[in-house]
């Protein structure tokens, strides 16, 4: 079966973008091939910084004939009816429809549209050409003099070329003929902007990757990164040293050269005293260089890893040689700042931070700073952190944002917060805090441990989403610029991941005043107070399910344990959400469960009908004279096991409310075996219906099993 052959041949495009580009392309090109019923066996799209191209393979030679019957009015329908009907079936008379007779429904017309399938050539020509005009490049430009025309061509950088050939293996393909602001489609493609720029006639996708490789491209980009990869490590290797790998660097790398040359190069030794993280941020961000280390050290070393895209007949001498003094340059730079910054005390800074505005809402950073300072304190002695240790280093925690290293270098704050601190003599425990406050920043971050370090990081993010709740500015759909949804997922990894026993709404509502700031927030006026802590501890629920969802809980048992009046302890929550599973996973878990929902549907159903709910306690002489032994032993053990349940969930042993709940299954299936719950007798059925509600509350001692699917 034919191969589809597509390269888009253009100025150099974004490292960032390349990704992405080749993605969206192959699917463009494919859904569209598929909705005009073109199958195919097989599909990859590659990407260069100068060309986006695509092979698909297996597609058959033309469509598939289409018959189609298209159902129209009844006969005899008015006439704009039917019209209608013909208009929309490409009729020029009901004398070219059919008529079928229904038994139910009478006489209908129908039009038989038959369409013969087109050669796939022209199937993609009409295709091609949309695609590219409606690309979604973040972002795109016009050029040259057509760029002053509306509606003319935009492309993320002028396009030169399109390559279109469409063919078997074992013939020559032909040229998908169509073109696109003036670019027609052909069977050429070019080398390397330098070592092979001339043009390379192509046939078919082995032709062309074969051809590129020998005008010095690499097509694949997985592939570059590999060479890249591989070569730096045997670099480093050579030189008993050790590449310090960076996936997000490597990607970007790949994305900027053709043919990748991998060269070292070295600077100062002196500036080795400036702190490794500096080092690497700095030849990261201003040369897109990998930095080594020793082997047997783990220590930074004076050497770093560069990729070129050409081949120089010197080897690389003067490239090297030419990223070496951009290197030693802006490492001079780092070191002046790293200097500059150790003269100046942390808390010297302070006052710059009144300057810096955090939210127009929320205040300047000094204020935000007064009141990590207070929270911190708060919650040291919740996490056994020494309180003045804790508001020491929350006092502390963003003067390194008025630094000039991080005024340089942003993602370094925290982390020379700590430098600074450690070389000022501050408790390590303080200097640590200063640099871990920020953690854990995704999923995959490592959480603090240090106990002045959750205190101030927890801190940290309580502020953050209790300020931005006070100003009603909340995540919506798939928008969260103030990382909130991370912030509470922090909060969650803190509290779990450390074991801290931490009452969310109680200690919220320690933070939160209405109408006058006599605490540490304010809402608008206004504002209900309980409304919006409630509202925060679901926004928790919701990312305590995302957490537990991604360990394999399931998200009702969360939904059951949350419903419960007064859940904001999230070390209990988990804790009885696993006891839960645990239960359910087991035979009397999964009777009492069913044992359960038979009860809350026989008294939802009456509860409806009657017009009231069945609260209180059953009587248990009326009971005792209906002498049912099954109804009397259900209220004995419906009292005991809610009795045991409590005590259980008051020592914090859910394992033993689990079993005491268990001891329920014999009685309730007898019930239910022997007893008639909707008796002729009134007050009998009434107080069947409340031993009913008795089961529904004996569960919610542990959970509110209505919220559990099953």
């Amino acid at each position: 079966m034919p191969d589809l052959l597509l390269e888009l041949f253009s100025e150099e495009i974004p490292a960032r973008m390349q990704r992405k580009a080749a993605e969206d392309l192959k699917k463009l090109v494919t859904d569209a091939l598929v909705e005009r019923g073109l199958v195919y066996e097989g599909a990859k799209a590659y990407v260069t910084p100068r060309r986006l191209a695509l092979q698909v393979v297996g597609l058959p030679a033309r469509q598939p004939d289409v018959r189609e019957e298209k159902k129209g009015p009844r006969v005899g329908a008015p006439e704009a009816a039917v019209q209608g009907f013909l208009k929309s079936a490409g009729l020029a008379s009901l004398d070219e429809a059919k008529i079928v007779s229904d038994p139910k429904k009478g006489e209908f017309y129908v039009a038989v549209i038959e369409r013969p399938g087109r050669n796939t050539p022209e199937v993609i020509a009409e295709i091609m050409p949309d695609v590219i005009r409606n690309f979604p490049w973040p972002k795109s430009m016009r050029w040259g003099k057509a760029s002053a025309e509306s509606g003319s061509l935009r492309w993320v950088r002028p396009l030169h070329s399109i390559l279109c050939t469409f063919g078997a293996e074992t013939e020559m393909p032909d040229v998908v003929r169509f073109q696109v602001g003036g670019i027609v489609s052909s069977d050429v493609t070019f080398g390397h902007r330098f070592m092979a720029p001339g043009l390379i006639l192509v046939r078919r996708y082995a032709d062309y990757v074969a051809s590129l490789e020998q005008a010095k491209v690499v097509l694949d980009l997985d592939r570059r990164k590999d060479i890249i990869l591989n070569e730096a490590r045997n670099l480093a290797f050579a030189q008993g040293l050790e590449l310090v790998e960076d996936e997000a660097l490597l990607e970007e790398v790949a994305g900027l050269v053709e043919w990748p040359v991998v060269l070292m190069g070295s600077f100062d030794e002196a500036f080795l005293s400036v702190p490794p993280e500096v080092i690497r941020a700095t030849i990261r961000a201003n040369q897109k260089c990998f930095v080594l280390r020793d082997a047997k050290t783990g220590k930074l070393a004076n050497r770093f890893i560069l990729v070129a895209n050409v081949e120089a007949k010197d080897g690389g001498a003067a490239i090297v040689a030419g990223n070496g003094r951009v290197v030693r340059a802006r490492l001079s730079d780092a070191k002046f700042f790293w200097e500059t910054d150790k003269r100046i005390k942390l808390e010297e800074r302070l006052p710059k931070l009144d300057s810096i505005v955090f939210h127009e809402k929320l205040g300047t950073q000094g204020e935000r700073v007064a009141r990590l300072v207070a929270l911190a304190r708060e919650l040291a002695p919740i996490v056994g952190a020494d309180p003045a240790k804790a508001e020491r280093a929350a006092r502390l925690a963003k003067a390194d944002l008025v630094s000039e290293m991080v005024g340089e270098f942003p993602e370094l704050q925290g982390l020379m917060g700590r430098y600074y601190a450690a070389e000022q003599g501050e408790d390590p425990a303080v200097a640590a805090a200063i640099e871990e406050h920020y953690k854990p920043q995704g999923p995959s971050d490592r959480v603090p441990d240090a106990p002045v370090s959750i205190a101030v990081a927890l801190a940290d993010k309580l502020d953050t989403l209790v300020g931005f709740w006070s100003i009603d500015e909340k995540p919506t759909g798939s928008k969260d610029p103030y990382a909130l949804r991370r912030a509470a997922l922090g909060i969650i990894r803190l509290v779990l991941e450390n074991g801290v026993r931490l009452r969310l709404l109680q200690f919220l509502d320690d933070l939160v005043v209405v109408g006058k700031l006599t605490s540490t927030y304010e809402l608008p006026a206004g504002t209900p107070k309980v409304s919006t802590l409630q509202d925060l501890l679901a926004f928790f629920a919701d990312r305590l399910k995302v957490y537990l969802r991604d360990k394999g809980a399931r998200h009702d048992l969360i939904d059951a344990v949350f419903a419960l009046e007064g859940q904001d302890d999230l070390v209990l929550i988990v804790r009885r959400v696993e006891a839960l599973g645990r239960f359910l996973d087991t035979e009397d878990g999964r009777n009492l469960l069913a044992g359960y929902k038979r009860a809350a549907n026989i008294l939802r159903i009456e509860e409806k009908k009657d017009g009231r709910t069945y609260d209180g306690a059953p009587d248990l002489t009326l009971i005792a004279k209906a002498g049912q032994i099954e109804e009397k032993g259900l209220a004995v053990a419906l009292d005991a096991a809610r009795r045991d349940a409590s005590a259980a969930v008051a020592r914090e042993d859910f394992e033993g409310a689990m079993r005491a709940l268990a001891a329920l299954r014999p009685a309730v299936d007898a019930f239910f075996d022997k007893v008639t719950v909707n008796a002729e007798d009134a007050a009998l059925r009434e107080n069947r219906l409340k031993l009913l509600n008795a089961i529904r509350e004996a569960t919610r001692e542990v959970a509110d099993f209505s919220r559990i699917e099953g």
